[in-house]
């Protein structure tokens, strides 16, 4: 069997993506591979040239310092993001980090195999070379597992330059939404397959068995929004009224802790899937959220964070979700993705 090295996000403090790790990371070893996340932690060089590279907005900047606000002034906030690598170290194997690209050219070496993916790691808004595995040497097998690019609309053409390049020695690439595949069709002219998001790879049993206890009390509305919105609480007030049910929210935003409903904060990994799973009602903005609710059969409301006319949209996520499960079906999307990667895993 290979040794496989994954790249993906795992310090953004962000449920979904610590989740759809340890799912991939446990399917791969249960394949009877060696496998282990690289720990990927830029320092301020790395990120500066990274930024100046890839032709990314300074915004993100801005973005990042906001949600690290935020964190500073926030007690749940700031157990959460130790919760995550507590989460990581009890459940998952990761490398030393790995701070620039000759620390990641070295450790990439250790593989038969570099897989990147889930998640966003091939979004235009925030391109990153080393999601592209740039780093490996030229006799290195790299295969992309549902990587998702977030958008439904092309990025500008220097940047469509650079994803061109970055994936050309690709052995295999399958990306996670349809409108991703159109994408890569009409900027590579290569046509990936569609894969489901590696938290689809587990069942709903498999994902209780690490799930924490739901909250005690009244049955509840459960409230989990990565943006600010203020039609986000104007539902959820909607949702009270219909429901009869308690509201609880699991904050992110600045927003979030003032929203004036009972909070359940800084919960870990574990602690947010039996949230969910114990939820009466589930109200999101999250594709993730949107992800585990399906897969716990709660009833999920989903609001959409993005303006659908909006260049940097990420709603076809969404959209290409609801129609893949409607369509095929839980345990239909498990098996096709386990086939994929044991195929390409060989």
């Amino acid at each position: 069997m290979s040794s496989v090295g994954v790249m993906t996000f795992l310090h953004n403090d962000n449920y979904g993506s610590s989740l759809q790790a340890y799912a991939l990371q446990q399917v791969i070893r249960e394949m009877g591979h060696e496998c282990e996340h690289i720990d990927y932690q830029p320092d301020k060089n790395e990120k500066i040239r990274n930024l100046l590279l890839s032709g990314n907005s300074p915004k993100l900047i801005l973005e990042g310092i906001r949600k690290r606000e935020v964190l500073a002034g926030q007690a749940g906030a700031r157990r959460k993001s130790n919760a995550i690598p507590d989460f990581y170290r009890r459940r998952m194997k990761l490398t030393p980090p790995c701070r620039n690209a000759n620390e990641l050219k070295a450790q990439g070496k250790k593989y038969d195999i570099l897989l990147c993916g889930s998640d966003q790691v091939w979004n235009p808004v925030w391109l990153n070379p080393a999601y592209f595995l740039t780093f490996a040497g030229k006799d290195s097998r790299k295969i992309a597992y549902a990587a998702s690019l977030g958008v439904s609309e092309p990025p500008p053409a220097a940047k469509i330059s650079k994803m061109r390049r970055w994936t050309e020695d690709f052995e295999a690439i399958s990306v996670r939404e349809q409108e991703g595949a159109d994408l890569m069709l009409e900027m590579t002219g290569k046509r990936p397959e569609v894969m489901p998001d590696p938290v689809c790879l587990l069942s709903a049993e498999e994902w209780s068995r690490i799930a924490e206890k739901p909250p005690e009390g009244e049955p509840y509305l459960l409230c989990y929004f990565i943006g600010e919105n203020d039609e986000y609480w104007r539902m959820v007030r909607r949702l009270h009224e219909e429901t009869g049910l308690r509201v609880l929210v699991m904050p992110v935003t600045a927003g979030s802790y003032r929203s004036g409903y009972e909070l359940l904060d800084g919960v870990g990994p574990e602690g947010f899937l039996g949230a969910i799973q114990g939820a009466g009602c589930f109200c999101t903005d999250s594709f993730h959220g949107l992800a585990f609710g399906t897969i716990f059969g709660i009833r999920t409301e989903l609001l959409r964070r993005y303006s659908d006319d909006d260049p940097e949209s990420k709603n076809s996520r969404v959209d290409h979700f609801r129609r893949l499960t409607k369509d095929k079906g839980a345990e239909i999307l498990r098996r096709q993705g386990r086939g994929w990667l044991e195929v390409h895993l060989g």
